[in-house]
């Protein structure tokens, strides 16, 4: 692995957290689906939970507009996002890491399975600013660990993936899938799971990128 030139990031998980949102709007869509099933709260919980893990790591599971035009629900995504902006959860070492990654000159990129919305994530929370390149899956029509949607990513940026380093919360995704492009992984793992020895390096803060980047230099 030669110089780093550039680095690319997941969102969720890893920049921020959608959680809260998610945590305020699942019991409203709880309520709609019980009501259209005629059912329970908690069976309009199960069933609508099962359809989401029963597609887990698909093209669909990415996008919550998907799961509520399944069920025929009168919501978007993108509304929630703009009504509750302050639910969206930036990590405390997320902006003094991109301060300090372009302070040093590195271009920066977003690689993300997530439909256009992801975009307004960034926007409202402050974070668009920081990237030269923002990828979803809409620009490529394919989701992490997809190649394609790296080797997009790194062309915007014009650098070679041996060039680039990739941080992301998902082993599955993220780290196999930047490694399988030959980029440097870097796992975060902000839970402290169990380890895992699939990634270049496993970090449990932001902070640590400091130290690889000064490594791998």
């Amino acid at each position: 692995m030669g110089r780093i030139k550039a680095v690319l990031f997941d969102i969720d998980g890893t920049l921020l957290t959608e959680m809260p949102l998610i945590q305020l709007f699942l019991p409203q869509v709880y309520e709609k689906l019980a009501k259209k099933l005629e059912t329970t709260k908690e069976e309009a919980r199960n069933v609508f939970l099962s359809e989401i893990f029963s597609r887990r790591d698909t093209y669909d599971w990415h996008d919550w507009n998907f799961f509520f035009e399944l069920f025929g629900l009168n919501m978007r995504y993108e509304d929630l996002l703009r009504r509750y902006p302050h639910k969206l959860h930036v990590y405390p070492d997320t902006i003094p890491t991109l301060e300090w990654l372009k302070g040093s000159g590195y271009p920066l990129g977003v690689v993300t399975s997530g439909p256009e919305y992801q975009r307004l994530k960034l926007k409202l929370t402050g974070l668009e600013g920081y990237f030269d390149v923002i990828v979803t899956r809409e620009d490529v029509k394919a989701i992490k660990p997809e190649p394609k949607i790296f080797l997009y990513a790194l062309e915007k940026l014009g650098v070679e993936p041996k060039e680039a380093a990739f941080v992301g919360d998902s082993l599955s995704q993220d780290v196999y899938g930047a490694k399988h492009v030959g980029m440097l992984s870097i796992w975060i793992n902000r839970e402290g799971e169990p380890g895992h020895h699939l990634a270049d390096y496993e970090i449990r803060t932001l902070h640590e990128l400091r130290k690889i980047l000064g490594v791998v230099e």
